[in-house]
């Protein structure tokens, strides 16, 4: 008991002794963290984590439980660690690098598009969607967040041009030089089409998705993007985040999903909150789209 009210003590007169500058240093580094760690959530990120975390456990281990040999192979390891470690994870460190150095900023100080204008982007995505599915059209569809994708945006045909249900049709219409490829949706607007994304290595993937899929996966797993994918095969409409594939979604259940991914949480906007009520918007919209055929 007395170690434990010594112990309080001193951290009372370390608190006592602080300046300014010291609650400026740890605010700031608190931000830095608070910000950062999301942006590196990504599968290569986490890899490299988990790596760190079980050689510091094992570390500890071997010394809780005087395992003498596997400590002394340990510590001839960790004399070399740092280098060992660039070598191994050599490609997540380019990725996280990468991660970082494309960031936006008026991301990571809370600026983002508003709820109203993603709405309308997301309710046209879904439009076209949901009509690629019926005909059996086959889509790739990025959408940026916080990391940029230049890197990517560079290998297609840039476009900048508003999102419209009619023109995503048009991009993936079957005789389109752009239908093969990806198209990204940065800032709320289409900036390229044709785009070539990685393709994902993961065993998870069943046999028979093919390409698009893949690339579909294999974006999601080097960037925090969400990618929408139409089969041309089936019509099935997929969604998959953080190297996490979701199939045979419905339309309203494709509109929630985005919603949830790429709009503030905001508890007032019903239309994400209530199923009845997205279930509704996309039936209005129907008949729009069906009285526009008909004219």
């Amino acid at each position: 008991m007395s170690e434990v009210v010594e112990s309080i003590q001193n951290f009372l007169q370390i608190v006592k002794g602080m300046q300014w500058s010291d609650y400026l240093d740890i605010l700031v580094v608190a931000i830095l963290i608070y910000k950062l760690l999301p942006l590196l959530k990504t599968p290569s990120v986490m890899r490299i984590a988990r790596t760190v975390i079980a050689l510091v456990v094992v570390a500890w281990l071997t010394n809780i439980m005087k395992l003498h040999t596997l400590s002394w192979i340990l510590n001839q390891f960790l004399a070399v660690g740092l280098l060992t470690f660039v070598i191994l994870f050599q490609p997540e460190l380019r990725r996280m690098l990468d991660h970082l150095g494309n960031v936006k900023l008026s991301n990571f100080f809370g600026v983002s598009r508003p709820v109203a204008e993603m709405d309308a982007v997301i309710a046209q995505t879904v439009m076209a969607c949901e009509i690629m599915s019926r005909e059996k059209v086959g889509a790739l569809i990025v959408f940026a967040r916080e990391q940029r994708l230049d890197e990517y945006i560079k290998t297609g045909t840039i476009i900048d041009s508003q999102v419209s249900e009619q023109l995503l049709r048009n991009i993936f219409f079957k005789n389109s030089p752009l239908h093969d490829g990806a198209l990204i949706i940065q800032d709320g607007r289409i900036v390229a089409a044709g785009c070539v994304l990685p393709l994902s290595d993961s065993p998870r993937l069943g046999s028979e998705l093919g390409t698009r899929h893949r690339a579909g996966v294999g974006m999601s797993e080097v960037s925090d993007a969400v990618v929408v994918i139409v089969s041309e095969e089936n019509g099935v409409i997929s969604v998959t985040s953080g190297g996490m594939l979701k199939r045979h979604l419905a339309p309203q259940t494709l509109e929630r999903l985005l919603h949830n991914e790429l709009c503030p949480a905001d508890p007032s906007e019903k239309s994400i909150k209530d199923p009845k009520a997205v279930l509704q918007s996309i039936k209005n919209r129907k008949k729009e789209a069906g009285g526009h055929e008909k004219k």
